[in-house]
């Protein structure tokens, strides 16, 4: 999948994932709060909380951290959070949608502007890179789920547009507004997901070579290190001969 390397992966078998865990719960906190006071605080009948707890539960969040950050939801001193969405160019002309919930917007642009300059990118318009990507609905399986046949015959009957099956485990994907009719359907089939969430799906990809694949990575891995920025997407493949060189 694009933006999905090897590279990455490996550097989170390395423990990376682990450093950061702390800093993980808390934007899984926020988006849990969000979501539940933009919404009801039921999951079974608020679509974006129960994506958000899903999420949650897969990094391993416990019960009483989730449920502290629904109820968070319904008390008046939760900060007022802001949707915001950055659009840039990394190392090798790779485009990058940043997400982030914020309650400071200039604190966080300036954040975004900085690691993006600091790493061999450029901080670009609203709409410049997003126009090279699919707004969808993604849903994520490991390979415990079942094999690319049986995951492949699931997501048709569960009425998914597409499915991508490697080594890694699953992703589905769906229109908008049907994400969490197939995420039910599939849940029946296969189990709950790891993921249900909306995604950017690159219409293209980018192979990034040797030289900018570094830079790439640290570009990132600093924008994930903001406690601001929720998700960074992006359209680059990285090969598996690239990644080894770089681990």
């Amino acid at each position: 999948m694009a933006g999905h390397s090897k590279f990455k992966n490996i550097m989170h078998r390395k423990g990376a994932q682990d450093k950061k865990r702390s800093a993980m719960f808390s934007k899984l906190s926020r988006e849990i709060t969000v979501a539940a006071k933009m919404g009801l605080p039921d999951p079974d009948m608020n679509p974006r909380l129960r994506a958000a707890v899903l999420a949650a539960k897969a990094q391993s969040m416990p019960k009483d951290n989730i449920q502290r950050a629904i109820d968070k939801a319904s008390t008046g001193d939760t900060e007022a959070y802001e949707e915001i969405r950055y659009e840039g160019f990394g190392p090798g002309g790779v485009a990058l949608i940043v997400e982030a919930l914020s309650d400071n917007r200039n604190r966080t642009a300036t954040n975004v502007r900085t690691a993006f300059s600091k790493n061999g990118g450029n901080l670009g318009a609203s709409g410049s890179v997003s126009h090279g990507f699919e707004r969808l609905g993604l849903i994520e399986y490991d390979g415990k789920a079942g094999d690319a046949d049986k995951v492949l015959e699931a997501a048709i009957e569960a009425g998914a547009d597409d499915v991508e099956s490697d080594d890694e485990g699953h992703r589905i994907w769906t229109g908008i507004d049907g994400m969490h009719d197939v995420a039910k359907a599939l849940e029946a089939q296969l189990g709950e997901a790891q993921t249900v969430k909306l995604a950017w799906k690159p219409s293209t990809s980018v192979d990034v070579g040797a030289d900018d694949a570094s830079s790439l990575m640290k570009l990132i891995d600093t924008l994930e290190d903001d406690d601001d920025v929720q998700t960074v997407w992006g359209n680059y493949e990285i090969s598996d001969e690239v990644a080894e060189s770089l681990a």
